[in-house]
C-alpha cells in the first residue's frame, strides 16, 4: 500500500437502534487482462491513466475514509505507486472483483467496503455517496447496490445492462440481462438497471467468496444473483446515474472527448488534483 491516506470524519450509522461510528473504505478493482480492452486501467485520458480518474473521483466522497485500488498486475501496481495512489496487490486467482475485494478486506479492517468499477472515469461522487447507509442496517450481514431508471428502449434490450426488480422494501428480487418485468397486464412500469457501485460488510464479502455459483447465476452471469439465490437480501438504492463506462477503445474515444471539453470549461467535475 502506498500514497497519502484520506482522513475524514467517520460515517455515523445506526445498527439495532444504536448509533456507532463506522469506518468506510472504497475499493476499486483493476485488472490488466481483458478480452475486449487489454490494459484498460492504464489507458491514457488527457495525460492521466483511467485508474487515476476513477480514484480521484472516489476521493471526493466525504463519507469515505480511505480509497484503495486492488490489482493483481505489477504494471498497474507500479503506476499507482508512481501517482501516489493507495494500492493493494492481490492474488491472481480471483474469479470476480468481489472476491478480490474480500482479499483486501482481510488485509484492511473496515466496517463497510464500497466497491466501484474501475472503468468509469467520471463517476459522480454524489452517486457513490448514496450507497453509504444513513439509517438502520443489519448488524450481521449487509450488501447494497445502486440502481437507476432506464429511459431508453435500446438500453432496456441491451444485455450488457443488468436489469433488476425489487420488492416493496427495495430488496432485489431478481437480476437479469433480459428486460424485466414483462408488461403483460400493465404499461405502468419502469425498467431499472444495476449500477456498478456496491457496498458490503465483511460477512457479505466472505459469504460471496465462499459460496458456489447458483443455477441462475451460471445462466445469467450476474454476480449479485449469488446472494439472491441463497436467500440473502440486497438493498437496492435508486439514484440518477448517467454513467460513462469504458468497455471498448471506441468508448474511450468518446470519454476522452467529454473530459477534454470539461477541462476546457474548467468544470467542477474535474478533480482538483488534475490542476496540480
Amino acid at each position: 500500500m502506498t500514497g497519502s491516506e484520506v482522513s475524514k470524519s467517520k460515517t455515523i450509522i445506526y445498527i439495532n437502534e444504536r448509533s456507532i461510528k463506522m469506518k468506510v473504505i472504497a475499493c476499486i478493482p483493476a485488472r490488466y487482462s481483458s478480452s475486449r480492452f487489454p490494459a484498460k486501467p492504464l489507458a491514457d485520458i488527457c495525460g492521466k491513466p483511467m485508474i487515476w480518474w476513477v480514484y480521484n473521483q472516489v476521493k471526493r466522497v466525504k463519507r469515505i475514509d480511505e480509497v484503495y485500488v486492488a490489482t493483481d498486475d505489477e504494471r498497474i501496481f507500479e503506476k499507482c505507486e508512481e501517482l501516489d495512489i493507495n494500492v493493494v496487490m492481490t492474488g491472481d486467482n480471483h474469479g470476480t472483483s468481489t472476491e478480490r475485494v474480500y482479499e483486501v478486506a482481510q488485509k484492511i479492517p473496515s466496517d463497510l467496503y464500497v466497491v466501484i468499477n474501475g472503468d468509469e472515469p467520471l463517476i459522480d461522487p454524489n452517486v457513490i455517496d448514496k450507497i453509504i447507509p444513513t439509517e438502520n442496517i443489519p448488524a450481521d450481514f449487509y450488501v447494497s447496490n445502486i440502481m437507476t431508471e432506464i429511459k431508453s428502449p435500446v438500453q432496456a434490450v441491451d444485455f450488457t445492462n443488468i436489469k433488476v426488480v425489487t420488492d416493496e422494501e427495495s430488496n432485489a428480487l431478481f437480476f437479469s440481462r433480459s428486460p424485466i418485468p414483462y408488461p403483460k397486464s400493465s404499461v405502468d412500469y419502469k425498467y431499472y438497471k444495476h449500477v456498478g457501485v456496491l457496498i458490503y460488510d465483511i460477512n457479505a464479502l466472505k459469504f460471496f467468496a465462499e459460496t458456489p455459483k447458483g443455477y441462475n447465476e451460471k445462466i445469467e452471469d450476474v454476480n449479485e444473483l449469488r446472494f439472491v439465490e441463497h436467500g440473502k437480501k440486497i438493498k437496492m438504492v435508486e439514484a440518477d446515474a448517467n454513467s460513462l463506462s469504458v468497455d471498448t477503445p471506441k468508448d474511450l474515444e468518446f470519454v476522452i472527448g467529454v473530459i477534454k471539453k470539461k477541462i476546457e470549461e474548467h468544470s467542477p467535475e474535474i478533480p482538483d488534483a488534475y490542476w496540480g
